[in-house]
């Protein structure tokens, strides 16, 4: 049997010293099939408790350990406080990795540091204190604080429900298993599910609560433009209350992603094309009654996902990204009909990439009046649209608003 922190160790490699996103590096890296749950639990694990792991070390150590070590520590410490396994296995299993890896010299610093490790102490600073409580970066604790106050825990911890699957036929198979119903018809929250032959046949498809809520405040219309539509989940759903779906994206390899996706459920009506949204296209100017822009964005809303968003997220990211998006909805709404919907959505809890984007879109666009949509799925309304948290919001934290042109 695999020592159990060698498949985490070779994963979480690719994602600290590459800069591999988790799921790739999960996908890309052979793992023991007997252990596969464990491997994914622990890596998960790790990167979504990171800064407090980081804070542990650095309390524990006179000296930075190699970042190769650090790693088996933090794998360890992750294992033992989180998962609640034994002492002794994970000890030795640390130690014997140690050594596998050619740093004998350190293993006698590994087996002391497991065996004698201390918590980190909560610092008295308040934005200090929720970054290690949420094991957020101080940054993000900092903003979150500053935006939500006393709901800022609760936002920055809210764990994922699960594995969230939206029926086209066949709901009532797996509705055995333990679920949570969504409020929307055929979507069930499952804490596991193993894909099967169904998925390929189009029974149904992984897709997110808060991607399916942005589908279902989306009014039926005949010709829909998804400006950032990669991987495709929501063109296809789309679809099914839509004439037509054009489906832009920038990069070759992901209008692929959208193909793949459309033919495996059937949506003949989706069209994926290359393109740029945030680039004027006079052949799509006032061609569609809505147009949907998912924005690239921070992800800081499905952080309870994407662990890994907290390693790469930069706080200076946030303001480029803010221009970016509003740049892009600037361009597509010159694509909307008069009369027609301009819809905006992001997978962010940030003020900055929401209300504010769609604050400065309406004092550039005066032929676009705010018009903010409802949705059964818990959520904050703010000043411009509707602010999903995840600790109200099944998990999902987004925002949604709709502008209407005179």
């Amino acid at each position: 049997m695999t020592n159990p922190l060698y498949d985490p160790f070779l994963i979480l490699t690719k994602v600290y010293r590459e800069g591999a996103y988790l799921k790739q590096a999960i996908a890309s890296t052979p793992a023991e099939p007997l252990n596969k749950a464990r491997t994914v639990k622990i890596c998960y694990g790790v990167l979504e408790k990171d800064v407090w792991l980081e804070a542990l070390v650095s309390a524990n150590v006179q000296k930075a350990p190699k970042p190769a070590v650090k790693l088996i520590i933090k794998i360890a410490v992750y294992m033992l406080e989180f998962m609640g396994k034994h002492n002794y296995m994970v000890v030795d299993s640390a130690v014997e990795l140690t050594k596998k890896l050619g740093k004998s010299g350190a293993a006698g610093f590994v087996n002391a540091f497991l065996r004698s490790y201390k918590p980190p102490a909560l610092p008295e600073r308040a934005d200090e204190r929720l970054s290690l409580t949420t094991s957020a970066p101080l940054w993000l604790a900092k903003r979150i604080r500053r935006s939500y106050k006393g709901e800022a825990e609760q936002i920055l911890s809210a764990p994922s429900l699960g594995v969230c699957v939206r029926f086209v036929r066949g709901a009532e198979n797996y509705l055995n298993k333990p679920h949570i119903q969504t409020p929307f018809k055929d979507v069930y929250i499952f804490p596991n599910f193993v894909r099967g032959e169904d998925f390929f046949s189009g029974g149904y498809t992984f897709q997110s609560v808060g991607s399916v809520a942005i589908c279902a405040a989306i009014s039926p219309c005949e010709r829909l433009l998804d400006a950032c539509a990669a991987p495709g989940g929501k063109s296809v759903l789309l679809a099914s209350k839509c004439g037509e779906v054009i489906s832009c994206e920038l990069h070759p390899h992901r209008v692929e992603l959208i193909n793949s996706y459309k033919e495996r459920m059937g949506a003949n009506n989706v069209r994926a094309v290359l393109a740029d949204s945030s680039v004027f296209n006079p052949e799509f100017e006032e061609k569609f009654n809505a147009v949907l822009v998912d924005a690239p964005c921070s992800g800081t809303g499905v952080i309870n996902e994407n662990p890994d968003i907290k390693l790469f997220r930069r706080e200076s990211d946030i303001a480029a990204l803010s221009l970016e998006q509003l740049k892009i909805l600037n361009n597509c709404a010159k694509y909307v009909e008069r009369g027609g919907s301009l819809y905006y959505s992001t997978c962010s809890v940030l003020p900055e990439e929401n209300d504010s984007v769609a604050c400065a879109f309406l004092e550039q666009n005066p032929q676009y009046v705010l018009s903010i949509p409802q949705s059964p799925l818990g959520h904050a309304t703010t000043k411009y649209g509707l602010q999903f948290l995840p600790h109200i919001s099944m998990g999902a934290g987004f925002y949604l608003t709709r502008f209407i042109k005179r």
